[in-house]
């Protein structure tokens, strides 16, 4: 059995030069507002996690086939189409929240944000506190 090798780990590049590359300019504007409101929420430094996820703190997660790693407790990646949130599902009180987000959509692991400026502040804000807080989870749930 060959070992998979993970992309989304720690890399150490500079998370400001990864956003400030970031082409599209409202992208990269809500980027970087989106950084310092995680950084603000969490009381983290952002650290690059494979070449785009910006990520706060760490957990590790091991899963039912024996596959283990480290990811981030709270992050994001601007995307072409969209802001794209990772880490948040596993929060108490998930679905709720999202109800009270406004403008986004959601998948199975993240949330998709257009415009910053669009979704309810407080509740983002809560949703990165409650994923960041919600430290080492069952990753096999």
């Amino acid at each position: 059995m060959t070992k998979y090798e993970l992309k989304t780990k720690w890399t150490g590049a500079s998370v400001r030069a990864f956003l400030a590359a970031v082409p599209d300019e409202r992208r990269r504007k809500d980027a970087q507002a989106l950084c310092k409101l995680m950084a603000e929420v969490t009381g983290d430094k952002p650290k690059m996690w494979g070449p785009s996820i910006v990520g706060f703190g760490s957990y590790h997660y091991t899963y039912a086939s024996g596959q283990e790693g480290d990811a981030p407790l709270a992050g994001f990646s601007p995307r072409k189409a969209a802001l794209v949130l990772y880490a948040i599902p596993h929060v108490p009180d998930y679905r709720d929240l999202l109800q009270r987000l406004n403008a986004h959509s959601a998948g199975k692991s993240c949330i998709y944000i257009k415009r910053l400026e669009d979704v309810h502040q407080p509740t983002l804000k809560k949703l990165i506190k409650l994923s960041y807080a919600a430290g080492d989870y069952d990753a096999n749930a």
